[in-house]
């Protein structure tokens, strides 16, 4: 394959066939101090002879590598084939580089090493707000969803520039610098989001902790990182309800050594106590400049770190970088969503999570996007606040978890249809696999069986969607309930206990990833053998993702869950996503949880534990002999749970992922150890599992 590759060319591809427009900037009023430093960073770039967005009109056609493609499989073939090429030309065309980068990539999995476009100088903040500033500047960058429904506020691009350039300059002014660590303890809004582009753009690293984490939780997170400072609210608003927010960092920080300043901003008009270390935010900002010159960052500089809850019960801080992680948020969200300029797009995840990043802030405005920022729960104040919010915003790609729709199928389907729903084009399902019943009813009942929907898979870890229905060709097939397809440069893989790759179809073993991509983490912050022991060890040479999968003849993929949420019943391995999507298909029954426990006979057998709806349709006792009928008749009888235990709800960490450990914990009587579980949405959930568990054992015993 040639060595020089049109962007343009390789763009009208990707693009299935339609062109990028032209971007050339032409000069428009923005505010006249920010077109003086624009104008400047423009010069600058320059200057370094760097092929940007800014002379995008200069490309010229050079090499005819791309112009016999004709499919996405083909197209997919060369991003894994010539993935150099491939990446290097994508992060030219779409990043805005102060200097350019000499090298494409430099990675060996053996030493769990990933580095991209090196050499490279750019800024985030640069990349998500100056350039489309300069373009358009009262395009609407933010919707802020607030809790009460009817009161969303927009933010243009203009303005969240000018609140970065504040909160930037207010935490140069108290000492943050290039390299510090800073702490976000905020809910979802636009003060959050500009707080986390001023640390991009003054060169610090951030570490946003969902706010509902405890004092301990958020501590222990900044303790890791050594954070400087910390950023929250006074109080947060969510369901209806308020939370001491400052009240929380106030505990917290009285173990924290490393913290120097907490920047208190106002959610509410509530006053809360300010101590010695406390600095109103707003009163800051009002003082402070409305330009700020941002730094010109290393492509592998760390952008931000964000602390995942592990089986150990220590969080690790996965570490993420400037360049690669930037590009790959922005492609996957405009290809696996098809996003297009105009539209409005809905990510319901809170910023505290890895969507909430690469979804909410860094993907979409990357692109110029219209992005949705969602505070509120998707019952509050009644099942039908998605469907209302979709309507009264006029979202076109709707973005959210399997466990807020198996929730909101509960409701039935008149609370959906009481919206208009038209303005969708595009669903999607994050977090865990999606269970049939959901995935039919997201599509039919709220899609009107007329938007696509992209299961997509992926983790903190990758920093994007890794496989998805889409990308692919027009008319190719979506299946139910299935990943599919992998994204541009992701070379999945299926291997066996022994480490021995799997070829063929109809095959099941345990995914990992051949090659490196732009976006994927690249150590664990302060424990680099941590990572690779993670994520390098178990099969050298490649990423192993921790899930199973299951490859179709048409290679498509099926995730069937984590790989110790495999069972090994008499010898037959089986995914415990297998069996709960089996359980879940009952009309009666929303959602399921499937763990293995010990048989002194078959080795391990299926545990569940089953949500039943408010109405039955039939006996409690009649059901679940219907549920394990749905076993054995989808799976096989082998399959079918020993025990099937009734219970209120599953414990869920603020995410929505079911924390399966602490219910294996829980039937194998080790409760005087759950591990880390500060991530749980309501701790309260344990006692009520507890009690069913030990009434379960008095109504069944020898169980």
């Amino acid at each position: 394959m040639a060595a020089k590759l049109t962007s343009s060319t390789l763009l009208h591809h990707i693009l299935n066939k339609h062109h990028f427009p032209a971007r050339t900037f032409p000069w428009r009023r923005v505010g006249a101090r920010h077109c003086a430093s624009f104008q400047q960073q423009k010069t600058q770039y320059s200057n370094h002879g760097a092929t940007s967005s800014w002379d995008v009109q200069s490309y010229m056609p050079e090499a005819a590598a791309l112009s016999n493609v004709q499919s996405y499989q083909e197209l997919l073939d060369i991003s894994v084939g010539d993935p150099e090429t491939f990446w290097g030309v994508l992060a030219r065309e779409r990043l805005t580089w102060v200097k350019p980068f000499q090298m494409v990539k430099d990675c060996d999995f053996t030493q769990g090493r990933v580095r991209w476009f090196l050499g490279g100088q750019l800024n985030v903040s640069v990349n998500c707000l100056d350039k489309h500033v300069h373009q358009c500047p009262e395009r609407v960058a933010l919707i802020w969803e607030r809790d009460e429904p009817g009161t969303q506020v927009n933010i243009t691009y203009r303005e969240l520039l000018d609140t970065t350039c504040r909160i930037a300059n207010t935490l140069k002014k108290h000492g943050v610098q290039k390299g510090d660590r800073v702490a976000i303890y905020m809910p979802v809004s636009p003060m959050a989001v500009a707080a986390m582009l001023a640390c991009a753009r003054i060169g610090a690293v951030h570490t946003i902790v969902f706010a509902g984490f405890s004092a301990e939780s958020l501590a222990g997170r900044i303790n890791d990182a050594s954070c400087k400072a910390v950023i929250t609210f006074n109080q947060g608003v969510r369901g209806g309800r308020v939370t001491e927010l400052k009240k929380t960092v106030d505990e917290a920080v009285k173990s924290c050594p490393s913290v120097k300043h907490v920047f208190v901003a106002q959610r509410t008009d509530n006053k809360v106590h300010m101590g010695n270390l406390d600095i109103s935010l707003e009163e800051e900002m009002d003082k402070a400049d409305s330009v700020c010159t941002p730094e010109a960052m290393n492509s592998e500089d760390m952008l931000f770190m964000l602390y995942t809850s592990g089986s150990t019960g220590k969080p690790k801080g996965v570490v993420h970088t400037q360049a690669g992680y930037l590009l790959y948020a922005a492609l996957t969200h405009k290809y696996v969503f098809d996003y297009k300029q105009g539209d409005v797009f809905g990510c319901m995840a809170d910023i505290g999570w890895i969507t909430g990043h690469s979804y909410v802030v860094y993907g979409p405005l990357c692109n110029g996007a219209t992005t949705v920022l969602f505070e509120s729960t998707p019952t509050y104040p009644d099942p039908g606040r998605y469907w209302e919010t979709v309507e009264r915003l006029q979202i076109n790609q709707f973005y959210g978890a399997p466990t807020a729709i198996r929730l909101l199928l509960k409701y039935g389907d008149d609370w959906v249809k009481k919206y208009n729903r038209s303005s969708l084009k595009t669903l999607g399902s994050v977090g865990e696999p999606i269970n049939h019943e959901a995935w039919e009813w997201f599509h039919n009942v709220v899609g009107e069986k007329r938007c696509t929907l992209v299961d997509t898979w992926w983790q903190t870890e990758t920093g994007g969607i890794c496989i998805s229905p889409r990308p692919s060709e027009p008319e190719a097939e979506v299946i139910p309930a299935m990943a599919m397809r992998p994204f541009f440069g992701i070379q999945p893989l299926l291997l066996s206990e022994n480490g021995k790759v799997i070829e063929g179809g109809d095959v099941s073993g345990a995914l990992c990833i051949a090659q490196p991509w732009p976006g994927m983490a690249r150590t664990i912050y302060g424990d680099h053998q941590r990572f690779v022991d993670a994520y390098f060890k178990t099969y050298p040479g490649y990423y192993f993702t921790g899930d199973g999968a299951h490859r179709t003849n048409e290679g498509y993929y099926q995730i069937t869950g984590r790989m110790d949420d495999v069972i090994n019943i008499s010898g037959h391995r089986l995914g415990t996503a297998e069996i709960e999507d089996a359980l879940d298909e009952h009309p009666d029954v929303p959602e399921t949880a499937v763990i293995g426990f010990p048989h002194e006979i078959k080795g391990e057998t299926a545990f569940a534990f089953v949500v039943l709806k408010e109405n039955l349709s039939l006996p409690e006792k009649a059901i679940l002999e219907e549920l394990k009928s749905i076993v054995a008749t989808k799976i096989a009888k082998y399959a079918v749970p020993d025990h099937i235990m009734v219970v209120k709800r599953l414990p869920k960490t603020r995410s929505g992922k079911i924390m399966r450990r602490v219910l294996r914990k829980i039937v194998t009587n080790q409760t005087e150890d759950l591990g880390d579980i500060t991530t749980l949405e309501d701790s309260s959930v344990i006692t009520e599992i507890l009690e069913a568990h030990q009434k379960y054992k008095m109504d069944k015993p020898g169980k």
